[in-house]
């Protein structure tokens, strides 16, 4: 006799026979954004500025951007009150190599290093409300870049190691990442259609959680559901996560902040 642990249960429930959304064969092999998958009236909440709740936090971000530190300069102060002065195709570029550290760079801690060296703090611990409304609001400046992570040269080893950790098994239900986001992509399961967990809507808004939500956090929030410990937002894991997870959507647009489930 057969004992039906959790892993069974849950791919057993998966391979029912579940509601499928129309998206094209080509579809299947090359990225498609988390918008595709939402309802008609939930991608019209994305687009709508006033309707969109992930822009509370990127207003948010907007006011922290302009605050003084202690050495009395702001973010504004060397990127411009707006942040006219960023180069929005190297912020769509992100998780980036970082020489001066020997490793890669996220936009988060790019945010909070410049918060640091430069503005001279407060220092924003990596999970902090504050952390996740600048990152918001800079991403949002690229909204309609393409999405062009550079995985070549030094970026490899760890564009490798976060892709065998999104082929890795987690938790109690032992289930990896890909099963879900790549066999199960467009299928509706427990009243949510699953994504291809495409990280270019993030930070984002998270409509089951009513919360905004980095990928970080995202990640996390997968984890539980699978019943497995999560890592530290800044842990060198969730960074080589990001590293594949940004890469593989690349040539999609940035949507910051997208409303995903």
């Amino acid at each position: 006799m057969k004992i039906l642990t959790l892993s069974n249960c849950f791919f057993f429930a998966l391979t029912l026979p579940l509601t499928t959304i129309t998206l094209s064969a080509a579809h299947a092999q090359q990225p498609v954004s988390g918008y595709d998958y939402l309802t008609p009236e939930m991608q019209e909440m994305q687009i709508d500025d006033f309707g969109n709740p992930g822009m509370l936090t990127v207003d948010a971000g907007e006011i922290l951007f302009s605050t003084a530190g202690k050495n009395g300069k702001s973010c504004a102060s060397c990127h411009g009150d707006d942040g006219s002065k960023l180069d929005i195709k190297h912020i769509a570029s992100y998780p980036v190599y970082s020489t001066a550290l020997k490793k890669p760079l996220t936009l988060r801690g790019q945010i909070l290093l410049c918060q640091d060296e430069r503005i001279g703090g407060p220092s924003l611990g990596h999970s902090s409300a504050e952390a996740l409304q600048l990152e918001a609001f800079v991403r949002r400046l690229a909204l309609g870049e393409t999405v062009n992570v550079d995985v070549s040269g030094e970026m490899a080893p760890y564009y490798e190691a976060g892709k065998n950790l999104f082929h890795t098994r987690w938790g109690q239900v032992d289930i990896a990442c890909h099963q879900c986001h790549v066999y199960h992509a467009g299928r509706t399961f427990r009243g949510q259609t699953l994504s291809q967990g495409q990280s270019n809507g993030f930070p984002g808004y998270r409509y089951t959680a009513g919360q905004a939500v980095s990928t970080p956090e995202r990640i996390t929030g997968c984890l539980a559901n699978l019943r497995a410990e999560p890592y530290a937002s800044d842990s060198v894991e969730y960074i080589n996560l990001e590293v594949y997870m940004n890469a593989r959507g690349n040539g999609l647009k940035i949507e910051t902040p997208g409303i995903r489930y």
